[in-house]
């Protein structure tokens, strides 16, 4: 078998990404355990518990990334716990979070912290989250709040996780937790809060601390057509829906088809690096049966478990190539996949990794 040895440049980060709720347990106060508790809506009806008890002790799984050579670690704020009813802070809260953050340090760690990954604070939902009215200005008093307390402790910031997989589950899929409004009005007008919480977000973070760099982790999946004739038009679309037409947008600050028209008040050049988390190919099948794309692919495909998706490593390469013309560092924010019994994880890692080596010296 063939062998072949694979140089990284020496200022490459090497890390692991972490999202709050599905790792610090306890929170009440999210709408993900809300969610939890009405029967259907997580698998086998597990709830999250003490998840992975980082609330209490998040530093041993530190340990174990600084012994595997990580020199970084993504992890995200739980803006419930921080904020956990309107204009109230936990200076508890911060101080946990002051906490893990000097541990990375201390481990040798680069944190790259995320300000907002799926979960909200229940009265932010009550108040109809991102297609309420205030949810600017409240996302804005949130980051400049979390700004005064941890802002030195982080060169890079996220203000959005996935801002497009979001309003898809939450606003027209259902696979998410449920607020007050759904359907194709709402999430348009969610996108829109989106882009406006980024830009104040953004505005907030560089205000605290100019040399931070901002961005967005944007899911950039690889959209196929099933078939030849009208299925590679809707693929087309749907590439632009979910994927362009947000990293357009905060380029220049023009909003675009469908979600508005005209520029949008400090949005325009509101990310210093570009986050892509990649996963998947999917094929698109027109016309569309029920929703704006099919979980498919190729009959041959490898799929990890769950049918969470197809495991196609030549489609990092290819998202890295796409978003190079937007003239930003670039950050692989996520990347990977659901094993339970570790079968395929071991190729993955080093055929993605691969692909990111291809990137890095033939761009």
């Amino acid at each position: 078998m063939a062998q072949a040895t694979l140089i990284f440049p020496p200022d490459f980060r090497w890390g692991t990404a972490t999202s709050a709720y599905q790792v610090e347990g306890h929170n009440q106060n999210s709408d993900w355990w809300r969610w939890e508790q009405d029967p259907g809506h997580i698998l086998d009806g597990e709830r999250a518990g003490a998840a992975c008890d980082w609330w209490e002790n998040a530093e041993a799984d530190l340990d174990l990334a600084a012994a595997l050579g990580n020199n970084a670690h993504r992890l995200s704020l739980e803006w419930s716990r921080i904020e956990p009813e309107p204009g109230r802070f936990s200076d508890d809260a911060l101080a946990r979070y002051r906490e893990i953050l000097q541990a990375m340090h201390a481990r040798g760690l680069e944190p790259m912290v995320t300000l907002h990954h799926f979960s909200n604070p229940l009265w932010l939902v009550e108040q109809g989250d991102f297609t309420g009215e205030g949810v600017v200005d409240a996302f804005r008093r949130y980051v400049e709040r979390v700004m005064a307390a941890l802002g030195e402790l982080a060169p890079r910031w996220i203000t959005i996780n996935e801002p497009m997989v979001y309003v898809f589950y939450r606003y027209l899929d259902g696979a998410f937790p449920q607020g007050r409004d759904r359907g194709w009005t709402a999430a348009l007008t969610a996108v829109r809060a989106l882009l406006a919480c980024h830009a104040a977000g953004y505005e907030a973070i560089k205000a605290a601390r100019p040399e931070a760099e901002v961005g967005v982790a944007k899911n950039v999946p690889i959209f196929a057509a099933a078939r030849r004739g009208p299925a590679r038009w809707w693929a087309r679309r749907v590439d632009w829906l979910f994927n362009e037409m947000w990293l357009a947008s905060q380029h220049d600050g023009r909003l675009r088809w469908p979600i508005g028209r005209g520029t949008m008040p400090g949005l325009a050049g509101s990310a210093d690096f570009i986050g892509l988390n990649y996963y998947t190919r999917f094929y698109v099948r027109f016309p569309p049966l029920g929703a704006f794309y099919e979980r498919e692919w190729a009959p041959d495909a490898v799929v990890s478990d769950g049918a969470y998706g197809e495991v196609y490593p030549r489609g990092l390469f290819q998202v890295i190539k796409r978003a190079l013309r937007w003239g930003k560092p670039i950050f692989i924010t996520e990347n990977g996949l659901p094993d339970k019994a570790d079968a395929l994880r071991p190729s993955f890692l080093l055929t993605h990794l691969h692909q990111v080596w291809r990137a890095i010296n033939f761009n």
